[in-house]
């Protein structure tokens, strides 16, 4: 099965980082990760630079990278002033997020479940209008930081509503890294029950070490499309406990290990990663098989 990568470190992974990155590395990053064949890379976040200070320079890091045909480049996009900005910044799709868990979503945005739905309506309008697909963010998709294990009913309704508004693609998220195969298992058992499994992306954090578990047993279920981040790099800043997002190193090896074809060249994601963990002063974690950098 053809399995599709969206690379998140760039975003995702960066915004998670304390120490400000400068803008040269973050295009750099990008470009190496071009040059590994992704068909998806996220890019950046036009959000607030009070909210998230590392991606305020989003308009530039989209303006100087070497953009390579057949690859998508998308960013995080909440409001109509934030797609003013992306769409002059040439996005190629705008992702939307919202939570399965109230007091996550509150403490994150500031708004309810409901709320943040209809804060981003414009935006799926807009980008609809100018004919760039939707990605919906469902944080908090099987455990929150503050209520605790989420049931599926709760992630369910959340998703209808997104694909009532039009959102083409939804990404559901692991969000501090907690959950098990048999998690997966049981929440898909719900989801595909309304929507297809071809609209699904899965975002694994591997807090406790299950990230690679819960790819597999989602790519058995016929889930062909998985966030993950070069690396390992990043979490979320608005997360107590999420230490970081599942590498595309290793979802790359396991997943081919399994029979999929995946399009990114691990080496030249390796190489990505070097370049960042240099330009980060540290080592980041690295693919079986590596021969020179350990784990970070």
């Amino acid at each position: 099965m053809r399995v599709k990568v969206t690379e998140v470190g760039p975003r995702d992974g960066l915004q998670n980082e304390a120490k400000t990155i400068p803008t040269d590395v973050k295009v750099r990053f990008v470009d190496a990760l071009s040059e590994a064949g992704y068909e998806e890379i996220e890019v950046s976040a036009f959000v607030s630079p009070d909210r998230v200070p590392q991606l305020a320079d989003a308009e530039e890091v989209f303006a100087r990278i070497r953009r390579r045909e057949g690859t998508l480049y998308s960013a995080l996009v909440p409001n109509e002033r934030g797609l003013e900005r992306a769409l002059r910044a040439r996005i190629g799709k705008a992702a939307v997020f919202t939570a399965a868990s109230e007091t996550f979503n509150r403490k994150n945005v500031n708004a309810s479940i409901a709320e943040s739905i209809e804060r981003f309506k414009p935006v799926v309008e807009g980008a609809r209008g100018a004919s760039i697909p939707v990605r919906g963010y469902v944080s908090t998709a099987f455990w929150c930081p503050y209520e605790g294990k989420i049931a599926p009913e709760a992630v369910v309704d959340v998703v209808k509503r997104l694909t009532d508004l039009g959102v083409d693609e939804i990404s559901i998220g692991d969000t501090i890294g907690k959950a098990v195969p048999a998690d997966v298992m049981t929440l898909l058992d719900r989801l595909l029950d309304h929507v297809d499994q071809d609209r699904l992306a899965m975002h694994f954090h591997d807090t406790y070490g299950t990230a690679i578990a819960n790819v597999l047993a989602s790519y058995e279920r016929g889930i062909s499309t998985f966030d993950s981040s070069a690396g390992g790099v990043g979490g979320c800043p608005f997360a107590p406990g999420a230490s970081g997002n599942v590498a595309t190193e290793d979802v790359i090896w396991a997943l081919t290990q399994s029979g999929a074809d995946v399009a990114p060249d691990l080496g030249r994601v390796r190489a990505a990663t070097d370049l960042l963990g240099s330009a980060l002063g540290r080592s980041l974690h690295r693919a079986p098989g590596s021969t020179s950098a350990p784990p970070g």
